[in-house]
C-alpha cells in the first residue's frame, strides 16, 4: 500500500495530463475526495466541469455512472425501480445508476425538487431506500454534481437541504491564454482522458480517508472553526448560518487539505484558504438575489474580525 502523499500526487498528475492550469481546482477535489464528500461545480459551459469529473473517474479503479439531469427525469431513473417480472412470477429490483462509486449529476438544477432530493438519502447516509427496503451504497460513494449559474430557464434552484449535503461548491474558471494555447496542442491530435489509466484503487481511497481522520488539530484552532461558523449564525446579513454538519465538513476538509499538503497537523493558512468553498454555499443571505459572491465577501469579512490563533501546531 503506497503512502497518503504519493498517491494523492499520482491522483493530481493523472487528472493534469487532461485539464490545464488548474492546479487549485484539482487540488480542492482531491481533498474532498478524501473527505468523503460531495462537490458541487457551479460554472458556465464548456470550462471543463465535465471533464474533472471523468478525470477523476477514470483516475480511480472504480465504478462510474452519469446521469443527465432533466426536467422529465423521474426519481425512479436515479435510484432504480422495483417491477414485476412475469417470468419469474416476482418483484425484481432494477438498480438505478446511484449504485456506483462515482456519480456524475450533470446539470443537477435543470431537474424538479422531486428528482433532486432521490439524493438527499444518498448523499449524507450512504444508503438507499425503496419499497421500506434498505440498499446499502458502495464505497467509496462521491458525487460530483454541476450547474450552470447564467442559465435559468427550466432550471429549479438546488434547495438548502441539498446544498447543505455538498462538502464545496467549486468554480472552473477561464483559463489564462498561455494555459489555453497549451490545452489546444494536447487536444490538436487526441483527447487524453481517452487514454488515463486508474492509479488508486477503491481500497486505497477507503484507507486514505481513514487516515486522514489522525491529521492532528489543536485545541485552538478546532475553537477558532467553531468561531468562523457562529459568527455566520449571528451576522446582520445572513438569515441562515452554517449547520452542524457544516462545522463537521470543515473540520474534515482542513484535515484532508492538510494532509495532501503534507502536513501532520492543520495550521490556520488551511483553515482560512479552504473556507470559503467550505461554507459559502451554506449561507442563506437576507438578500432576496442571493449569489456565491455575496456569501464569499461577507465571510471574508468575517475571517477577517476573528482574531487567528498564534500556537505551536503541531501538538509536540
Amino acid at each position: 500500500m503506497r503512502d497518503l502523499q504519493q498517491t494523492v500526487n499520482a491522483i493530481k498528475e493523472n487528472i493534469e495530463k487532461v485539464l490545464v492550469g488548474k492546479s487549485d481546482i484539482i487540488d480542492l477535489v482531491v481533498t474532498a475526495l478524501l473527505a468523503n464528500g460531495h462537490i458541487l461545480l457551479e460554472d458556465v459551459p464548456g470550462t471543463g466541469k465535465t471533464m474533472l469529473a471523468k478525470s477523476l473517474a477514470k483516475s480511480l479503479k472504480a465504478d462510474f455512472k452519469r446521469i443527465q439531469f432533466t426536467p422529465d427525469l423521474l426519481p425512479s431513473d436515479i435510484t432504480g425501480i422495483n417491477y414485476y417480472n412475469q417470468k419469474e412470477g416476482d418483484f425484481i429490483f432494477r438498480e438505478g445508476p446511484v449504485l456506483t462509486n462515482i456519480l456524475l449529476a450533470d446539470e443537477i438544477n435543470r431537474a424538479t425538487p422531486r428528482t433532486q432530493s432521490s439524493l438527499l438519502e444518498c448523499m449524507e447516509e450512504r444508503q438507499l431506500t425503496i419499497d421500506g427496503k434498505t440498499y446499502i451504497l458502495k464505497k467509496p460513494f462521491l458525487v460530483i454534481a454541476t450547474q450552470n449559474p447564467i442559465e435559468t430557464a427550466g432550471t429549479f434552484p438546488l434547495p438548502e437541504a441539498q446544498l447543505d449535503r455538498f462538502l464545496m461548491q467549486l468554480s472552473m474558471g477561464s483559463p489564462t491564454l498561455e494555459d489555453e494555447v497549451f490545452l489546444l496542442n494536447r487536444f490538436i491530435k487526441a483527447s487524453p482522458l481517452e487514454n488515463l489509466m486508474p492509479v488508486c484503487t477503491g481500497e486505497e481511497l477507503l484507507k486514505m480517508q481513514e487516515d486522514i481522520k489522525d491529521i492532528y488539530v489543536h485545541p485552538s484552532l478546532m475553537e477558532y472553526m467553531v468561531s468562523i461558523v457562529q459568527k455566520t449564525r449571528n451576522h446582520n446579513d445572513i438569515a441562515l448560518g452554517v449547520s452542524p454538519r457544516g462545522s463537521l465538513s470543515f473540520l474534515r476538509t482542513a484535515q484532508a487539505y492538510s494532509a495532501i499538503k503534507g502536513f501532520q497537523y492543520v495550521i490556520p493558512e488551511h483553515i482560512r484558504y479552504i473556507a470559503p468553498f467550505v461554507l459559502s454555499h451554506r449561507l442563506m443571505l437576507k438578500t432576496s438575489f442571493q449569489r456565491i459572491d455575496a456569501s464569499r465577501d461577507i465571510l471574508s469579512s468575517i475571517l477577517e474580525d476573528i482574531p487567528v490563533p498564534t500556537e505551536n501546531f503541531s501538538g509536540k
